[in-house]
Order: structure tokens, then sequence, then C-alpha cells
């Protein structure tokens, strides 16, 4: 249980920054464009990320897997999802443009969600494969309603 409580705080975390970062990006996109404040973002991140790596490597702790040697043996169609976060900056800024930040990061939501359906239900990039249920499946539809409501109304 407390390893699902930790994950659940990451994961929270992690979609508020998702949003702040959205917000920031599009205030920076409006200042300088969309692919520059892409380029920032990605570089700040390759900075910070570095530092940390760094800073774990010093104090003699190699993180949960392996050292740098293992970037070696990583698949190269994997490090494509890093070129993904470019994709992802100019969408998410471009729709916040467009549509504002709370359509966006809805819409944002169900992509996640049934893109990681889809992976879970084939057991793409070596995942386990999942059964999809009619609850989750519910809640999607649910999801999807919500937004078309929030939008008409």
């Amino acid at each position: 249980m407390k390893g699902s409580i930790k994950g659940a705080v990451f994961a929270f975390i992690g979609g508020a920054c998702i949003t702040l970062q959205g917000v920031a990006n599009t205030r920076i996109s409006k200042d300088i464009g969309t692919w520059q404040a892409a380029a920032v973002t990605q570089m700040t991140g390759f900075v910070l990320a570095f530092l940390i790596f760094l800073l774990i490597r010093i104090q003699g702790r190699q993180g949960e897997r392996g050292s740098s040697g293992g970037f070696r043996a990583v698949k190269p169609l994997y490090l494509f999802g890093g070129a993904l976060g470019a994709v992802i900056i100019f969408s998410e800024v471009t729709a916040m443009q467009k549509i504002g930040i709370t359509f966006t990061i809805a819409a944002l939501l169900i992509a996640q969600l049934l893109s990681a359906f889809l992976i879970d239900s084939r057991g793409w990039f070596g995942v386990v494969k999942q059964k999809i249920r009619l609850p989750q499946a519910a809640g999607i539809g649910l999801m999807i309603a919500g937004i078309v409501m929030m939008k008409v109304f």
C-alpha cells in the first residue's frame, strides 16, 4: 500500500507540473514562438535531469536501474520518446492558445488514457497485456461526456 500511495503522490505532482509547464510554455511562446519555447523547455529539462544524474553519481548511488553505461543498452526506438517532448509541447501550447487551459488538459487526459489502454490491451513496448473491462471503458466514456458538457454548456 505504501508504494501505491507514493506512486499516486508522484502522479499527482507530475500531472500538476504538466499543467504548469503548459501554461508557462504558452506564455513563453507568445514572446519567442512555439518551437523556440519547446526548445527552451527541452534544454532546461535536459540540464536539470543531467545535474540530478551527476549529483546521484557523485553520491555513489546509481539510482534504481544500472549505471550510465546502461544508456548503450537502450533500444533506439525508445530513445525516440525524448523527441516526442517537442511534439507534446508544440501541441499543448497550440491547443491552450486555441481552446483554453481546462479543455486542453481534459482532452490530453483522455488521449493519455486511450493511448494507455491501447498499450495495455495490445502489450506494446513489452508491457504485460491487460484486459480492458467494462468499468474502465465506462470511465473513459464518462470523461468524454464530461468534456462535451464542459464545452457545450
